[in-house]
């Protein structure tokens, strides 16, 4: 009876990690638009405390928005208009590569396979600032960022507060610095619509 009991266990145990190596639970690599999909996954323990659906939510947006606004600050340097346009984009390029060297170490350690470009959304907001010209090209890039700014730092700062995780309540800190910084020097630009982005959200 033991080593039929055994038996099934084993059957069990090989079952459930194949399942596992099959349908590995979070590669997000090369989906688009998958947020939805797996911020409803369960809550699972990890040596840093439970990482929950809302905890992988931010370190996923954290990735994708390196992707998309790194290629915009590198852009601003190159195309800069003005002086603080230029140095709101060194401030998004420099923020964002130390934010991204974070987020991929935080996401090896919990498992998680991230994003290796921007959504389709970004996509665009990169291409409208490569149709744009002068005064043109400093309103679309301030006011795309500064709005993207302004719908994640709400997030960063429900993670920050509610997290049990420790690697995940320091990314929301490190985030949090670094999305203040970027919203502090779009607005130095002079070229944000406040109307605008009330009126969005």
């Amino acid at each position: 009876m033991q080593r039929v009991n055994g038996s099934i266990i084993a059957a069990v145990a090989l079952t459930v990690t194949v399942g596992a190596l099959a349908f590995p639970m979070w590669d997000y690599e090369d989906r688009s638009g998958t947020t939805q999909a797996y911020a409803s996954a369960s809550s699972v323990d990890t040596q840093w405390g439970p990482l929950t659906a809302q905890d992988r939510d931010l370190i996923y947006r954290v990735r994708l928005a390196g992707l998309w606004e790194m290629p915009a600050g590198k852009q601003a340097m190159e195309r800069a208009p003005t002086p603080e346009i230029k140095e709101a984009g060194d401030h998004l390029v420099n923020g964002h590569a130390d934010l991204d060297r974070r987020v991929r170490d935080v996401a090896k350690k919990l498992g998680m396979t991230l994003p290796n470009e921007p959504t389709p959304e970004q996509q665009g907001w990169l291409a409208q600032m490569d149709a744009a010209q002068g005064k043109e090209y400093e309103r679309t890039f301030a006011q795309l960022l500064r709005s993207a700014h302004g719908k994640i730092f709400p997030v960063i700062g429900k993670v920050r507060n509610e997290t049990r995780n420790s690697l995940v309540r320091q990314l929301a800190s490190d985030t949090n610095q670094t999305v203040l910084d970027h919203i502090t020097m779009l607005e130095k630009t002079g070229a944000v619509d406040f109307d605008a982005i009330a009126n969005a959200q």
